[in-house]
């Protein structure tokens, strides 16, 4: 069962503006990834549904995160229905992102109050997934729409919420660009948590690296 609500979930987006994505297969290896990323600063990541078993991963990352790293919050990402949806909240999920917008996985997730991020593409489907409850959408793929996109969505719905994922960089130019235009928050997979850092195990390098993304965030909102 999940520890924090959607609120205190989509506050802490808002707050911190920046959600961390990673996958693997390896738990010792995914504890790691999760304390560099929770001593760089972050308190929320969001473990992505990609590989055989993932539940089982995601679950001792949990149990690990409620036990040692007080107040991150973890989520599951890459969710396409709503029976995996519901899977991954009897594991404790605090949060659920999609990469499309179903309308099951909504009922699912407001039945238990649980913050979910349905992927968009038009005003359209952000319009649907906000009438469905959805407090902050997923713009994806990002770099595909890019900020003007957000800008020019923000524009007539200035209360909508949006976290691009896909396109996203931890460099100031990047992250000045997607905030100037009204994002809440960023998702940020292997451009962040890179395939070099992992290989080599330079978990020292992916906390400083998440320390001075969030601090560009910081600075780029002022």
């Amino acid at each position: 069962m999940a520890r924090y609500t959607r609120i205190q979930v989509a506050t802490v987006m808002e707050q911190t503006g920046l959600i961390p994505l990673f996958y693997t297969d390896n738990i010792a290896q995914g504890k790691k990834v999760l304390k560099a990323c929770y001593d760089g600063g972050a308190r929320l990541l969001e473990f992505t549904n990609r590989g055989d078993f993932a539940h089982e991963v995601f679950a001792e990352l949990n149990k690990y995160a409620l036990q040692e790293l007080d107040g991150m919050i973890l989520g599951i990402g890459s969710v396409t229905d709503a029976g995996v949806a519901s899977l991954y909240m009897q594991l404790g999920a605090n949060f659920v992102v999609t990469p499309v917008l179903r309308e099951d996985i909504a009922l699912v997730c407001n039945r238990k109050k649980i913050l979910w991020s349905a992927g968009c593409g038009s005003l359209t489907e952000i319009a649907r997934a906000e009438e469905l409850g959805a407090e902050i959408v997923k713009l994806f793929p990002g770099g595909i729409y890019g900020p003007a996109f957000v800008k020019a969505i923000k524009g007539p719905c200035p209360w909508t919420s949006i976290m691009p994922t896909g396109g996203v960089s931890p460099t100031k130019e990047n992250l000045q660009s997607w905030f100037n235009a009204g994002v809440t928050c960023v998702g940020m997979g292997s451009k962040l948590i890179t395939k070099e850092i992992v290989k080599s195990s330079n978990f020292k390098q992916l906390k400083e690296k998440v320390k001075q993304t969030l601090q560009i965030i910081k600075e780029v909102r002022r």
